[in-house]
């Protein structure tokens, strides 16, 4: 009876155990699968953020064009103001297409090929990385395009459309592109030996915004300056700018553009993106005032002109260091280019003999510089918690500076001879620079055939 009892007793409690076990063999592939079910779709929803968040900062940069054309036209006479639209305009639009058929090749190319941007064919990218890849080819135009746009600046007033059409080409398509490589290349395909060195620059202090200036130095020595500009004696006369609002509004665009300009160089989105935006309106804010109280003691007078340009300057100054530096360092940087960029203009206007309407070199060339090398000084990522970089200030030592020093000067030789010798080649062959009866009427009317405010315009013979 005992036996007979066992015997199904034994058996059903080893169906039971079996069972047991291929329930909870089971749950376990279920849970499994379900973590690598949530491990995809956290990686996919982390794609799908960094894709939203770089467009969306690309958004603002292109919006910087508005900013750069209120700016150039504010600060010059109304009689060139149509001209200064058109090349706003177009210099986006030929140098889009310029950096989308060749320059995005040769500057994050594994082989720095040519028309590698049209289908992405060149970089054998897998089909599941192709959204990401016109994402960050869209981000990269825009930075192309502010590039190309400082230039016009410095050389407003007196330069052929046709030729600033030509120029805008070379830049998006050749020069800058082949420095960004240097120093950007790997955020693709590429690689650059400025990026083995350990150069910092965040956001493009010097890639974008040095080389800009540098291209401007070189266009305007080339193009010389404006009719009435420098007396027989060679002294500097002041040619006002015809709408200081305007320019005003053109700052205030650029200010809020670059609050996609530096954290959305990040192109993920995460809480990083918080913290140099912090950085980058402490800059601002900082290079604002001190240019004011620079002004305000070398002339009296708070002038409003310098100090538009002050928040211009510390905007550029921190975007090499937006992400590596603290917020009291970005304080420190923008101070400092505040006052630099007034004793910058006050130089190369008076003593360098320059004509620079808008105060690009100095704003985007001297304080893109200053802002690069800042970082060997001002660098904490070890204090952050984010990487190595770490300049003198924070006990990095020397090297660091050296390092920022190679690319900044690498920038300048490049951008300067360079575009020294296209500006020459230009000059030479279809010409660079309006007749005097030309810049005289203006080129509004003698470019383009039409006045900005039709009816309203005072014309002067200066």
């Amino acid at each position: 009876m005992l036996m007979k009892n066992w015997f199904p007793k034994s058996l059903a409690a080893l169906g039971l155990i079996l069972a047991l076990c291929s329930n909870t063999a089971l749950a376990d592939s279920t849970s499994e699968a379900a973590n690598v079910d949530l491990n995809l779709v956290t990686e996919q929803l982390q794609n799908n953020i960094n894709i939203a968040w770089t467009c969306l900062a690309a958004f603002l940069v292109f919006f910087m064009q508005a900013g750069f054309a209120m700016v150039e036209t504010g600060f010059t006479r109304a009689k060139n103001a149509v001209n200064i639209i058109m090349k706003n305009l177009m210099d986006f639009s030929i140098g889009s297409l310029a950096f989308f058929v060749v320059g995005f090749g040769l500057m994050f190319g594994a082989s720095n090929g040519f028309w590698g941007a049209s289908d992405f064919a060149m970089f054998n990218l897998p089909a599941d990385d192709k959204d990401w890849s016109y994402t960050f080819l869209l981000f990269q135009t825009v930075f192309a395009g502010t590039a190309a746009t400082i230039v016009s600046g410095a050389m407003a007033g007196r330069t052929k459309f046709k030729s600033y059409l030509i120029y805008s080409v070379f830049i998006c398509g050749f020069i800058y592109p082949i420095f960004g490589s240097w120093a950007w290349g790997s955020l693709f395909n590429g690689g650059g030996w400025l990026e083995k060195l350990g150069f910092v620059d965040f956001a493009g202090s010097t890639v974008v915004h040095s080389l800009g200036g540098w291209l401007a130095l070189a266009g305007a020595i080339v193009l010389g300056p404006r009719i009435g500009k420098y007396g027989p004696n060679g002294k500097s006369n002041a040619i006002m700018g015809h709408n200081i609002t305007l320019a005003a509004l053109g700052v205030f665009i650029l200010w809020f553009g670059w609050f996609g300009f530096n954290p959305g160089s990040t192109t993920f989105g995460d809480g990083a993106i918080g913290r140099i935006a912090l950085t980058t309106n402490l800059s601002a804010v900082a290079g604002a005032i001190t240019a004011m109280a620079t002004t305000w003691f070398i002339t009296k007078k708070p002038d409003a002109s310098m100090s538009l340009n002050g928040a211009l300057a510390g905007l550029v100054a921190i975007t090499a260091g937006c992400a590596t530096v603290t917020p009291n360092g970005a304080l420190w940087i923008g101070a400092i280019s505040g006052v630099l960029v007034v004793l910058s203009v006050i130089f190369i206007d008076s003593v360098l003999k320059i004509d620079d309407p808008v105060g690009a070199v100095s704003v985007h060339g001297v304080c893109g510089m200053f802002g690069t090398l800042a970082c060997g000084l001002f660098n904490a990522e070890g204090v952050i918690g984010t990487g190595d970089s770490t300049g003198l200030f924070y006990g990095g030592g020397i090297g660091q500076f050296f390092v920022q020093a190679a690319g900044a000067f690498a920038c300048l030789a490049w951008a300067f001879v360079v575009g020294l010798a296209m500006f020459m080649l230009i000059k030479k062959t279809v010409g660079i620079r309006v007749t005097a009866e030309e810049e005289l009427k203006g080129l509004d009317i003698t470019e383009h055939g039409m006045e900005s405010y039709s009816g309203f315009q005072i014309f002067s013979t200066t």
